[in-house]
């Protein structure tokens, strides 16, 4: 018997049990939809952290105050204030890799302005803030080297602080604002950055000279950190180095010798390239996890074709005695119930490919996720859908090729 003659009796074998059908291949197509929905998901997740990360510069170095511990280990207060501001001048004087540097600090609190008040978080910068960062004013001026020395009460807003504070549209700039009880006043106005990947609003601050926040607000001498970047994202590795040997210097820590343990940094560096790298790695993980747990409706879907098949080859046991009586072979019947077992489960994955496809797109659109979806999810899909139709219509098929013609014949 040739395929075309099988193929035909399997699809008129299905056309006759319609809902059966459905149902039997209902399960491939809500694991197959789950599949490609979870996926898509994990990969528009995964790339919307890297362009983020990029837009922040991918060059970016973070120095912070305190040795490298990780997993929620208490430090004592003192090994947060490490870094002086002489760490920050010789940094900028010696390290030959970065060409951006700027002292942070930064505070949360209300700011206020009439009747008007928002809570946010104010960051003491200097100008190299804003290419180290990428984001620029987009109405009025940055501060200047003479508003730095003089640590004047002057600072930029970002767009969402300007939005709480002037709610009527009320130009900012030249206004004075108060940040708790300290007035600053408003030099410029942040262009607008939106939020990023990880739902965190990148317009709610406010920028002011380094030496402001110190004095005027934090009453300290030590810096919250220092930010920089590279001169490439090649170089990071090498400048990271250099920064670690500049403050390894000047907080006068010991390296090893043979007799003595070196002493543990008390500052932490981090690098855009591992934050990438780090945040990479989760996601996959995660799109992993997302991807098997949806892949077990398929194993679910493919039980539920090898239960239907058996249930069918015992309905149809008198039809494959009388086929093979005239001549059909095991073979024959092995591959018309491996036809029929496969298509349910084609059918099911296209079907779930276009469900799976319309899933993503109303994720996207209702609840405003990133999604990519990528050609391998649906070539990989219809290739799980060929496998789970051979695997689990394989031993039922193989039952039915192995029935006595006379035997079959003979049953009720």
């Amino acid at each position: 018997m040739n395929y075309s003659n099988l193929f035909k009796i399997a699809v008129r074998a299905i056309a006759a049990n319609k809902t059966r059908s459905f149902l039997t291949a209902l399960g491939i197509i809500i694991g197959i939809a789950s599949v490609i929905t979870m996926l898509a998901v994990g990969q528009g997740t995964k790339k919307s952290i890297q362009a983020n990360i990029a837009e922040m510069g991918s060059n970016m170095i973070m120095i912070g105050p305190g040795a490298d511990r990780r997993g929620g280990v208490r430090q004592d207060a003192s090994s947060m204030e490490t870094l002086k501001m002489n760490d920050y001048e010789s940094i900028k004087d010696e390290c030959t890799y970065i060409k951006a540097i700027s002292p942070v600090v930064n505070k949360s609190g209300q700011f206020i302005y009439g009747n008007e008040n928002a809570p946010s978080t104010i960051y003491g910068v200097n100008q190299d803030y804003m290419e180290i960062r990428q984001i620029s004013v987009a109405d009025g001026d940055m501060f200047t080297d003479a508003d730095i020395k003089a640590s004047a009460k002057e600072c930029i807003l970002g767009q969402t602080v300007v939005d709480n504070l002037f709610p009527n549209g009320g130009d900012p700039i030249g206004k004075t604002v108060r940040f708790n009880s300290i007035p600053f006043r408003v030099i410029g106005v942040l262009k607008k950055k939106g939020y990023n990947s990880m739902g965190m609003d990148q317009d709610d601050l406010v920028l002011a000279p380094y030496t402001s926040v110190m004095k005027r607000i934090l009453a300290q001498t030590y810096l919250g950190g220092i930010q920089c970047s590279a001169i490439t994202e090649g170089v990071t590795e090498k400048a990271t180095d250099q920064i670690t040997t500049i403050l390894r210097r000047n907080h006068k820590l010991c390296d090893a010798t043979e007799t003595t343990i070196a002493d543990e940094d008390d500052f932490n560096i981090r690098s855009q390239e591992e934050l990438s790298s780090m945040m990479t790695s989760t996601t996959d993980m995660l799109t992993i996890l997302l991807g098997c747990v949806a892949g077990i409706s398929l194993v679910v879907g493919g039980i539920g074709i090898m239960n239907i098949m058996y249930v069918s080859v015992t309905e149809r046991t008198r039809e494959i005695g009388l086929r093979m009586s005239v001549g059909a072979r095991g073979i024959d019947i092995l591959n018309q119930f491996l036809i029929e077992a496969i298509m349910l489960s084609v059918t099911g994955g296209i079907i779930g490919v276009m469900l799976g496809i319309g899933a993503s797109y109303l994720i996207k659109s209702a609840a405003h996720w990133p999604i990519v979806i990528e050609g391998w999810t649906i070539l990989m899909s219809f290739a799980v859908c060929t496998l789970t139709g051979v695997f689990f219509g394989w031993y039922p098929a193989k039952k039915a090729a192995q029935l006595d013609p006379i035997e079959a014949l003979r049953y009720e």
